[in-house]
């Protein structure tokens, strides 16, 4: 029997967010601090392309941020799953687990890498992939080898897993690191969306030995474009600054490139940006997280529906807000969609799931029930920072 109260969602919407003359959208920068002076520099000093101070000090800075050893700032964070890919050695043929609830980005870096997606399913816990239910299906198709995980009914080397901390909410990642351990199975944390988001008081993306962030316009922070690289391990680091830097040997005036390597350099002008963005990050998470607090005490007696909060082991950025209607309500999910648009509350739908896009409907893949139910409830709303300090 169908409960949702679509006027209960809006009226809720409406308690929270500001008096607006136009659109509320779903996530815009906040540009409050440095931002104009720094890249003003760029402009007057002449250093806007691929090498600047502000591209060596906003890798410094993630580092610091993040905890880890070494941060690569590069164009952005597809170019920063790709080469992250390639550091842990998936080949072309491979095939990498990836959750089918994910933006396509993830999918695409795979095969970029000419390896395989291979989707496995979602905990409605995290949104993120569920690593009980990865644990059983490895346990039916995976054959470890001394050259690692193959797949017993395609033959092909499972090397790797992108787990991505779905708008923000990190997933399990002992639980998985666990089974990757007993399977040899790489981890990359896609941490695109999860920046100041912590697993048991610990920045996202250390599990595995690389990760990678993004700073695409709607993000946390924002360098216009942008992503970046994060690792504990130095020789990797070395390595993936090369490579995203054309592979050039440091001269004074030769170009000699040992190796096939990618144009993936962060430009000085957009760097500069981000030193001034990551500034306030500490701001920015503070006013999404009090503007969390607001959804879940405005949504707590609305019928049929419910405020999605982060899991017990974690300390979320929030970065996109979610609703999760009950599975008796979904079919209403379009209709609550139409009828908040219509308002000029921008609302959207989870991404398509990956197995349903037709370059991906070949892709091995084991059951996707929990993805597929979770993709038919799930709601985005406005989570700008600045809607955090509206009614303060």
């Amino acid at each position: 029997m169908m409960t949702l109260d679509i006027l209960g969602v809006i009226g809720a919407l409406k308690r929270v967010l500001p008096e607006a003359t136009g659109p509320v959208p779903l996530h815009e920068p906040c540009f409050a601090g440095n931002e104009w002076v720094y890249v003003k520099e760029c402009l007057d000093t002449g250093w806007v392309s691929s090498v600047g101070k502000f591209v060596d000090r906003f890798e410094r800075d993630l580092a610091a941020y993040t905890g880890v050893k070494r941060a690569i700032a590069v164009v952005n964070g597809t170019a920063a799953l790709h080469v992250c890919l390639k550091l842990v050695g998936v080949e072309a043929g491979d095939e990498v687990l990836m959750p089918a609830l994910t933006f396509v980005a993830t999918a695409n870096a795979i095969c970029y890498c000419g390896a395989n997606p291979h989707f496995v399913d979602s905990d409605e816990k995290t949104l993120g992939l569920d690593p009980s239910l990865l644990a059983d299906y490895l346990a039916e198709i995976g054959d470890v080898r001394v050259e690692g995980c193959f797949n017993k009914i395609t033959g092909k080397r499972i090397r790797a897993i992108v787990p991505m901390h779905t708008f923000g909410h990190p997933v399990d990642l002992d639980m998985l690191a666990d089974v990757c351990e007993r399977y040899r199975i790489e981890i990359v944390e896609d941490a695109a969306e999860s920046l100041g988001s912590f697993y048991k008081g610990r920045h996202t993306g250390h599990r595995g030995r690389v990760s990678a962030l993004s700073f695409n316009g709607n993000k946390i922070i924002t360098t216009g474009g942008g992503g970046a690289i994060l690792t504990n391990d130095e020789n990797l680091g070395a390595l993936a600054k090369h490579l995203t830097t054309t592979a050039r040997i440091s001269h004074k005036w030769s170009f000699i490139h040992d190796e096939v390597g990618f144009n993936y350099r962060l430009p000085n002008i957009n760097a500069a940006l981000g030193c001034a963005q990551l500034e306030q990050i500490s701001a920015f998470i503070g006013n999404k997280r009090a503007l969390a607090q607001r959804y879940a005490e405005a949504f707590a007696g609305v019928a049929g529906i419910r405020f999605f909060t982060e899991p017990d082991f974690a300390y979320s950025n929030y970065w996109l807000n979610a609703l999760l209607l009950d599975e008796a309500d979904s079919t209403q999910r379009d209709a609550l969609l139409e009828a908040t648009n219509q308002l000029g509350i921008m609302t959207r739908p989870a991404w398509t799931l990956m197995h349903k896009l037709p370059m991906f409907a070949d892709c091995q893949r084991m059951n996707l029930a929990a993805a597929e139910n979770l993709e038919c409830r799930l709601v985005n709303i406005p989570s700008s920072p600045v809607l955090g300090i509206c009614n303060v």
